[in-house]
């Protein structure tokens, strides 16, 4: 199973409003994708919940894993979201 490790860049970790684009487009991916912290179990990335219940914060090093078709993509596109500070950005939403 492919595996990718990337240092989260947002300010706040991975909650509220990183969570939830993190997660969106986990849900894009034909791949199914999952994530982990340390040596703790690898939950749905595709599940909001599971990764609020993470407690990612700044700075902390992520294990994405993901198996299927498409799976190499799926890691480049989520690894590369993670790293960028997505509370600095734009929101585009209405």
């Amino acid at each position: 199973m492919p595996e990718r490790t990337v240092t989260v860049g947002s300010r706040s970790g991975l909650h509220a409003r990183p969570a939830k684009l993190f997660v969106q487009e986990a849900a894009r991916h034909g791949a199914a994708v999952r994530i982990k912290v340390g040596d703790r179990p690898a939950v749905p990335a595709t599940s909001m919940l599971a990764v609020l219940s993470l407690g990612v914060g700044h700075g902390a090093a992520v294990t994405l894993q993901a198996e299927g078709d498409g799976a190499e993509e799926a890691l480049s596109a989520l690894a590369e979201l993670l790293s960028r500070d997505l509370d600095a950005e734009e929101t585009t939403d209405a």
